[in-house]
């Protein structure tokens, strides 16, 4: 059976928090830099996303603190959700390493 493709946001989401565990904010900030500006996830996008991966089982809490009297959730990667990221990286690596192979035999620029 092969593994569904994660959403873009999804894997940037993962993809930040492979780094070590961060709050909402932290995160977004992390996805923007990541994909080089080209996604820029809303608060509402990215709690909603939070919590389908938690329910998921591949993010979970790590802690939470109060800061100038706001809680502040910090999340963490689970080591299934390290595993599905290591296996969407290998995934879209197979893809690529065929296109690369294409372009090469076709003349094209790589």
């Amino acid at each position: 059976m092969s593994i569904r493709a994660l959403q873009e946001p999804t894997f940037l989401i993962l993809t930040a928090l492979a780094a070590g565990p961060q709050h909402g904010y932290g995160i977004m900030n992390d996805v923007t830099e990541i994909s080089a500006g080209r996604v820029k996830l809303h608060a509402g996008t990215l709690y909603a996303a939070l919590d389908r991966l938690t329910a998921e089982g591949l993010v979970d809490t790590d802690r939470e603190e109060v800061v100038e009297g706001r809680l502040r959730r910090y999340y963490r990667l689970t080591p299934p959700g390290a595993e599905r990221l290591a296996a969407e990286v290998e995934r879209l690596r197979s893809h690529t390493d065929v296109a690369a192979r294409r372009l090469r035999l076709a003349g094209g620029t790589i």
